[in-house]
C-alpha cells in the first residue's frame, strides 16, 4: 500500500482526537506485510497524561500486539512530525521508517526544529519521509487552532462557546 493510503488512515484517527477536543494528530504503525499493528490519536487532555501522543499510543499498542518492545521492520505514519519524546520512543522501539504529514517548526524532532532521528552517535536511525499529504494534515491542524482561538475570543468577550468543537 502507498504512504498516502496509510496517511489517510492516520487522518481519520486525527479526527477522533479532534472530537475529544484534543489536538488532531493521528498515527498508525504497519508491519512489513502492510498489516496494522498499532494505531493511536492524541489523548493527553482526556487521559490526563502528557505522554499520550498519537505516536506513543500507536507504539504501545504495536508492542502489545507483537508482545515485544522492539518494533523491527515497521513503519510509523503520523499526521504531524514527531516531537522529541516521540522520537526517543521511535529510537528505543527500533521503528524502521517514519512517515509524517505536516512539519512542526516549534517542536518537530525529525528535521524541522531538531533532528533527533538522524543525530550522530545514536544506536538506531529511522528512515524519515516527510511531507506526505502535507496540505491535508496541515489544514486539519490549522482549522483546529483557528476554531480554538475563536472560541477563546468569544469566551473572553462573554459570548457562548462555538458549537462543533
Amino acid at each position: 500500500m502507498s504512504d498516502e493510503i496509510w496517511m489517510q488512515h492516520a487522518l481519520v484517527l486525527a479526527k477522533r482526537a479532534e472530537l475529544l477536543g484534543e489536538i488532531p494528530v493521528g498515527a498508525v504503525i504497519v508491519d512489513e506485510n502492510n498489516q496494522i499493528i498499532g494505531e493511536g490519536f492524541n489523548q493527553p487532555i482526556s487521559k490526563h497524561n502528557p505522554t499520550a501522543h498519537a505516536e506513543m499510543m500507536a507504539i504501545e499498542q504495536a508492542g502489545k500486539y507483537l508482545n515485544n518492545y522492539r518494533l523491527i521492520n515497521t513503519t510509523l505514519y503520523t499526521t504531524l512530525e514527531p516531537c522529541i519524546m516521540c522520537a526517543g520512543a521511535i529510537i528505543h522501539s527500533r521503528i524502521k521508517r517514519v512517515v509524517y504529514g505536516a512539519k512542526d517548526y516549534k517542536t518537530g524532532a525529525a528535521g524541522s526544529f531538531i533532528d533527533i532521528l538522524a543525530c550522530q552517535g545514536i544506536n538506531h536511525y529511522a528512515e524519515v519521509t516527510g511531507g506526505v499529504l502535507t496540505n491535508e494534515c496541515s489544514t486539519v491542524l490549522s482549522n483546529f487552532f483557528k476554531k480554538r482561538r475563536l472560541q477563546k475570543k468569544l469566551v473572553k468577550n462573554g459570548c457562548q462557546k462555538v458549537s462543533g468543537n
